[in-house]
């Protein structure tokens, strides 16, 4: 899509590597409380897994920056767990439809959900986890740069949509 993606680290202290679910290592570029100072972002979009999603719920710059994406009617976004436990547990999910990882535990923290790989409600997009990854981010791609270019990515990908 040739979007310019800023990775904000929730971790205390600074710390930028970020220790994934899996065990994968990433190197954010920045901290949360740096990104929160930065203004405006057109998305803000959460990972999934645990106990990932569980430090996001708990970083107050974070959830203070995704309460001004919801007053602002900015598009946010989560997959995978963080829909359930940082978005429903915040009171971020509009009235409507979510989904989220398909386990108990975390589908009865959404009111309305959905078995959808990715549902959008308003200006919150959700997704259920890394097998709906792809359809998620294009449909990201698609709010930031249109159906069309969304559809020509996901050909090239040769994912169906």
């Amino acid at each position: 899509f040739g979007a310019s993606v800023t990775v904000a680290s929730v971790k205390p202290g600074g710390d930028l590597i970020c220790k994934m679910s899996r065990g994968i290592k990433f190197m954010a570029d920045t901290t949360i409380s740096e990104a929160a100072k930065d203004g405006e972002w057109d998305l803000i979009a959460l990972p999934g897994g645990m106990p990932g999603a569980e430090h996001l719920r708990d970083s107050d710059a974070l959830i203070a920056l995704l309460e001004k994406q919801k007053a602002a009617k900015k598009t946010y976004a989560a997959v995978c767990a963080a829909p359930a436990v940082v978005l429903a547990s915040k009171g971020l999910l509009p009235d409507g439809a979510a989904t989220c990882y398909p386990a108990p535990g975390f589908r009865e923290k959404i009111s309305t959900e959905s078995d959808d790989a990715v549902v959008v409600t308003e200006n919150v997009i959700t997704s259920q986890g890394p097998g709906t990854s792809l359809k998620f981010a294009l449909q990201l791609g698609e709010i930031l740069y249109g159906k069309e270019k969304a559809d020509e990515i996901a050909g090239q990908m040769l994912v169906d949509r």
